[in-house]
């Protein structure tokens, strides 16, 4: 299961414009994609579970994802966290 560790250095965090387009693109992929925040972890397919984490400026979270196209998975997300999100 590959998994990558990013700071998220927006001064918003995840809030709601960025956490759409992490929803957006992890629902193009069949694959199971976690997002894991202060050792709680939500769906990255869920608007609602994205946000209820609460993600702020200097957070560290960890994307997981598992399936047939996991790596393709999480290259495309890390292209969107990097996008001005965090590195």
């Amino acid at each position: 299961m590959p998994e990558k560790t990013f700071k998220i250095t927006a001064e918003t965090g995840i809030h709601a414009r960025p956490a759409t387009q992490l929803v957006n693109k992890a629902g193009q992929f069949s694959s199971d994609i976690t997002l894991e925040y202060k050792g709680k972890s939500v769906n990255l397919k869920s608007i609602m579970g994205v946000m209820s984490l609460g993600v702020g400026q200097g957070a560290d979270v960890t994307i997981k994802a598992e399936g047939s196209d996991a790596d393709e998975a999480l290259a495309a997300i890390e292209e969107v966290v990097k996008e001005g999100l965090g590195e």
